[in-house]
Order: structure tokens, then sequence, then C-alpha cells
């Protein structure tokens, strides 16, 4: 009987001591989660009042004080103007073609030549950006220009087509092309995992009942992954939206807002404003920069709002 109560004791203190070490170890990694939340927001509030403490001198300035001698909003007008049409450009041509390669990757290709293909796809996101604007000054660009041609003859009756078409290819169409190539393996990645993982049943119980494979993916593989194929339309988004060195290279620059894609006159981005202006800047110059940074920086705050409620409401459908 002494023997099984020591037994006895003896497991509860080797069970007392496991817990004991399992407690500790919940409360470490719970420890680390709260200081990499708070880090995380605290270097997003740092970010933001380093913005407006730097960029709020430009906000109060007069006219004469600032660049071309015009107000701040209409200095930073064309800017927010060209970044989100580019941004929206991009997005248009990227979502539909990445949710067809993350499509035919995980449901149409063989295996084998799936892995290829998502390796090749994976790999674009490697490319610096300043190589994908040299190839859209010196490639892209100039192959459009026999398309943008056409489509002045055909489509100028449409504003984003009404030309004069460019003959250099420097134009706000080849730029929201080079975006979408820059986008699409962050949106397409999302996509393909997601696509990957809907329910076997679901797509078995759908054939059974006599789909075809299109008629499977449109009930039950596209619904199943809208909301993360949302998810990586606005990373995506966010990164055409903060694009720099492609868009400064690639943009033939006027100034002005304008809805015409094909044009030698484009507005510029505010990223690649920034980064063509600011080594020459100097006084209120940099600050009038810094607030159009801010500006960026509402943009994309107000795109993540954007996208977390339609993916709420998806997940509530």
């Amino acid at each position: 009987m002494a023997h099984f109560d020591t037994t006895t004791n003896a497991g509860q203190l080797l069970a007392a001591a496991s817990g004991g070490r399992r407690r500790r170890g919940d409360r470490i990694f719970s420890n680390i989660s709260v200081v990499a939340a708070v880090t995380i927001l605290a270097l997003l509030v740092g970010v933001a009042v380093f913005l407006v403490t730097e960029g709020f001198p430009a906000f109060t300035a007069a006219s004469s004080e600032l660049p071309d001698h015009e107000s701040f909003l209409s200095y930073v007008a064309p800017l927010a103007f060209g970044t989100v049409l580019a941004g929206v450009l991009a997005m248009v041509i990227a979502v539909p073609l990445a949710v067809a390669v993350a499509l035919f990757i995980t449901h149409i290709a063989p295996p084998r030549l799936a892995m290829l293909l998502g390796f090749f796809v994976d790999l674009l996101a490697a490319i610096p950006s300043i190589i994908y604007g040299l190839w859209g000054i010196f490639v892209l660009g100039p192959a459009a220009v026999p398309a943008m041609k056409w489509l002045e003859e055909k489509l100028g009756f449409i504003p984003i087509f009404e030309g004069p078409a460019s003959i250099t290819g420097r134009t706000m169409l080849v730029v929201g092309m080079v975006l979408a190539v820059m986008i699409l393996p962050i949106i397409s990645a999302v996509a393909r995992e997601v696509f990957s993982q809907t329910p076997r049943k679901l797509q078995e119980g759908a054939q059974a009942l006599g789909a075809t494979r299109w008629e499977m993916i449109r009930t039950t593989v596209l619904p199943f992954g809208r909301s993360s194929v949302v998810s990586g339309a606005m990373l995506g988004l966010g990164r055409a939206l903060g694009e720099t060195m492609a868009v400064a290279i690639i943009l033939s620059v006027s100034g002005g807002v304008t809805f015409n894609l094909i044009g030698q006159a484009n507005p510029s981005t505010i990223a690649a404003n920034i980064a063509l202006n600011f080594p020459e800047s100097s006084g209120l110059a940099i600050n009038a920069l810094i607030a159009t940074g801010l500006v960026l920086f509402a943009i994309t705050l107000a795109t993540n709002f954007l996208a977390r409620l339609i993916i709420a409401r998806a997940e509530v459908k």
C-alpha cells in the first residue's frame, strides 16, 4: 500500500511539474505575442506621427512657397489620381489573370507541370522592380506602340483611348501592365493556396451530380476562395500603390489629371514623384513631399479597411 502511495505521489508531482512547464511556456508565448502586436502598432503609429509632424508645414504654407507655386491640394491631387489610376489598372489586368493561373495550377494542369509553373510564377516576385522598369521601357513599351495606335483608331471614341497615341510607349497603360506582372505572383500565390484547400467532398459531390469541371470550379472552388482572393488582391494593390522605380522609369510625366491611357501626357504617382524629386529638394519642398507620403499612407489604410469590410461581409454570407 505504501509503495502504491509513493508511486501515486510521484506521478502527481511529475504531472504538476509538466503542467507547470506548459503553463510557463504558455505565458512566455502569450507575452511574446503581445509584445509583437504592440510593436507593430507602435511602428504604425510612429510612421503616422512622423508623416503628420513633418508634413504639417506643407498643409499650412502659402501657395507661393510650395512647388510650382500652387496650393498643396492642387499639387497632390494629380499625384493621388495617378496613384489610384495605376493601381486600379494593374488590378483590372492582374486579378483575372492571377485567378486563372491559380485555377490552372491547382485543378487543371498535370502535377509536374503545375509544380514547374508554380515555381516560375513565384519567381516573378523575386525580380527587382528596377528590372521590371527596364523591361517596360525597352521591351514592352515599344512593343505596345502598334497596339496603342490600333486602340486609338478603333476605340478612340472612348476617353481612355482617345489618343494621340504615344510613339515611345511610355504611357499609363504600359505602367499598368508592368505593375500587373509585378503583383500577379502575390495574388496568384494566395489564391493557389486557398483553391488547393477546397474540400474534396464538395468537388466530388458536384461532379457526381453531373457538373462539368468548369461548373464544379464555378460552384465550389471560386465561392470557397472568394474572400482569400480579395485579400490577395488587396495585398497586390498595396504593392502597386507604393511602387516607385518601375513607374519612375517608364512613365512620361506631364502633370494634370487625364483618363487617357495611351497618350504622352500622364499624371505621376506619389511614390514615383517622391523618388524623383526628393534628392534635389530642400526646406518646405521636403515637407511637401512628406505630406504627399501621408496622403499615400491614408490611401493605403483606406484600401486595407475596404478589403477587411468586403471580407467580413463575404464571411457573414
